[in-house]
Order: structure tokens, then C-alpha cells, then sequence
């Protein structure tokens, strides 16, 4: 099995995730079952190209820059089409386009400043087949703040702790035939060298590639 992922992200425009930081642990952390093609900007998104792959993984850094109308439709036609989606972090900056927002079932609204978070497993996450069997954990990561969409049917499976609120960490989503997932840690090299984390990057892969 060779599951073939485009990893989509910005470097020097990035003003503060650039995908050349992180790509080769994601490649490490997925191992040899995903043949791993990164690239810079969203061009391979559109209808033309997208198709060529399993699997798209969204690591954007491009807050007030949507993606080309080509590319919009490109990812959400793959989506609905039977395709996975997994959103890491920053990734979620494809919101800069609303109709991928509404895709990724949530809106960022910001973050306090980066602390140790403690994350853990909520009773759907335990049932779920991305997280079954997973740990909870804790991790010095920026804490992130979304707006869930109350139409997208999120499922919740892990949320963390943070000045005395609870808030969603990752979740998934059904969206036409294919799936999404989205996994708010990711901040920098170091959240992807957490070894309970790197499992839920790499179960979170397999899951929306339609390998769970």
C-alpha cells in the first residue's frame, strides 16, 4: 500500500509556519505506506492535478490570501468526490476562503499565548477508529480557538484544557463521499516530535485516506 499525500504549504511567504520546517518529519512520521509530495502555494489543488492523489494534507500559511477559485473548487470537488482531507494547525488558514472553511467544519478565532496544554480523549474519540486506542497527552503548543460549524456533524475526539475551559483539538467530518480530519497542534518541528502526538498525525492520515 502506497498512499499518495500532497503536502500543500508556504515557505518564504509563510509568516510563521513555513512547511520546509516540518515536511520531512511528517514524511518520517508516515513512513513508507504515503509517498509524500510536498508543495509550495496551492496550485496543485485545481481539478487537473488533485486528482493524481489518495490524500491531501493542508499545512497553508496564507491567513488573508485565499486559494485561486480554481483551486476552491478543485479540493472541494475532490473532497465530495470520495478524497481525504487532513487539516494540521496552520493548515487552517485555507479559511481564508469561506467555502473551505465550511469544509473544514470550524473557523479559527485566534489563540491565547503558547503554553503546556494538557489534551485528552473525549468519549467519542475512544469509539472512533482514528483515535481508538490512542493516549491523551500533554504538549507546549499554541492554543488554538475555533468556532465549530453547528451543520458540518463534527465529531469531536480530542479536546484540551486551558484556562479553565475545554476546546476542541481534532475532530472529523463527512463531507459528500469523503472524509476530513483536523488536528489543532503543529505549532513548530517540536509538536511533531512528540511521540504520542506523531501517533495521532499518522492515525489521522491513514483515517482520512480511507485506510481505517
Amino acid at each position: 500500500m502506497s498512499i499518495r499525500t500532497l503536502l500543500v504549504g508556504h515557505n518564504e511567504s509563510a509568516p510563521y509556519h513555513p512547511l520546509n520546517a516540518v515536511q520531512e518529519r511528517l514524511a518520517e512520521i508516515w513512513g513508507d505506506t504515503f509517498q509524500v509530495s510536498p508543495e509550495v502555494g496551492t496550485a496543485a489543488l485545481r481539478k487537473e492535478s488533485i486528482g493524481a492523489y489518495d490524500l491531501v494534507v493542508s499545512y497553508t500559511d496564507s491567513w488573508k490570501t485565499p486559494a485561486a477559485p480554481e483551486e476552491i473548487a478543485g479540493l472541494l470537488g475532490y473532497v465530495a468526490q470520495g478524497g481525504g482531507l487532513l487539516v494540521l494547525h496552520n493548515g487552517m488558514s485555507l479559511q481564508a476562503a469561506p467555502e473551505l472553511a465550511q469544509l473544514a467544519g470550524a473557523y479559527f478565532t485566534g489563540h491565547p499565548p503558547y503554553a503546556e496544554l494538557e489534551f485528552q480523549v473525549t468519549e467519542e474519540g475512544a469509539a472512533h477508529p482514528l483515535s481508538s486506542g490512542l493516549p491523551g497527552f500533554t504538549l507546549d503548543e499554541e492554543p488554538y480557538r475555533y468556532d465549530i460549524d453547528p451543520l458540518a456533524k463534527v465529531q469531536v475526539l480530542l479536546t484540551y484544557r486551558h484556562e479553565g475551559g475545554e476546546y476542541p483539538a481534532a475532530w472529523v467530518r463527512p463531507y459528500g463521499l469523503g472524509r476530513v480530519a483536523v488536528l489543532a497542534p503543529g505549532h513548530h518541528l517540536p509538536s511533531f516530535q512528540h511521540e504520542e502526538y506523531s501517533r495521532w498525525v499518522r492515525q489521522a492520515a491513514l483515517w482520512a485516506a480511507g485506510k481505517l
